[in-house]
């Protein structure tokens, strides 16, 4: 049996892509052909999709590339006129903090502070890129005890608020342990930070069944968004509440849908305006 692939170009200048199959049967002997059988499987738009296939491989390498020197420039290039900018206002603030009046401290510290969230932006844009091209190591995980280290880290940071913290017992699930732990400190650092203005701050984690599928989702009673706009919330750069109300750089939950992506799910959020948040993510 012989195979070959060949291009039949039509009157109308249309070209179809044709996989030919041909046999030979030969007499008792097997010296002299007696006929030769053939057959055509017409494979054009399989040969088209193959060649767009090829085509976004070859666009997605460069991309990576591209993103790769991206990430480069970001973590050396851009960093030591950072490092300058905010270093030379701390030395200004700090040994000429007598011969300067309250309008002079005062453009150093925004000088100081931009500085502080540039970097900020830096390292979370960096996040956001390794998610994209980082391998997938699955294992079996604790996303409980995840969560709870979470919350006592963030409890240390803050010792003065009292949050009322309920996390499910037992919550499993098979994923990147780095990734889905990056997951849960963006939504659990959400929740912390959205409930900093309530009297009585509380957070909650658990699971739900959504079509026949687990859900796990993250609730606090915090400020809340307008559904309005909830088609922003998994862009980056985009913002719900002002800087100056939240500290934030607007990269978190880009980066939180990529990685639950990534895993084969999906991630929605259910808000009201001064009554809290919650948000859902699935895994495959």
């Amino acid at each position: 049996m012989e195979v070959e692939e060949i291009t039949i170009r039509h009157k109308d200048s249309s070209v179809r892509t044709v996989l030919w199959n041909s046999a030979t049967l030969y007499d008792q002997d097997n010296k002299t052909p007696l006929a030769t059988i053939a057959q055509g499987q017409d494979i054009t738009e399989r040969k088209v999709a193959e060649d767009e296939l090829k085509q976004r491989t070859i666009d997605l390498e460069a991309s990576n590339k591209e993103l790769e020197a991206f990430s480069y420039s970001v973590s050396h290039d851009l960093r030591a006129p950072l490092r300058s900018i905010t270093g030379f206002s701390n030395v200004l603030l700090e040994d000429y903090n007598d011969e300067l009046d309250s309008e002079g401290k005062s453009y150093l510290k925004r000088i100081s502070d931009s500085g502080e969230l540039m970097g900020q932006l830096m390292d979370d844009l960096l996040k956001l890129s390794r998610v994209t091209r980082s391998e997938l190591s699955t294992e079996k995980l604790d996303l409980s005890e995840m969560a709870r280290k979470i919350v006592r880290e963030l409890a240390e940071d803050e010792p003065k608020r009292k949050v009322k913290v309920t996390i499910a017992p037992d919550m499993t699930a098979d994923g990147d342990k780095n990734l889905l732990g990056l997951v849960l400190q963006n939504l659990l650092g959400n929740a912390w930070k959205y409930t900093s203005k309530t009297a009585e701050p509380r957070i909650e984690m658990g699971t739900i069944q959504r079509n026949s599928k687990m859900a796990y989702f993250i609730r606090d009673n915090g400020v809340g968004f307008d559904m309005t706009y909830a088609n922003k919330l998994f862009q980056p750069f985009q913002r719900l509440h002002k800087a100056t109300e939240f500290a934030g750089t607007g990269i978190g939950l880009a980066t939180v849908q990529r990685i639950i992506r990534r895993h084969g799910g999906e991630v929605w959020a259910e808000a009201k305006v001064g009554e809290g948040a919650t948000f859902y993510f699935t895994l495959d």
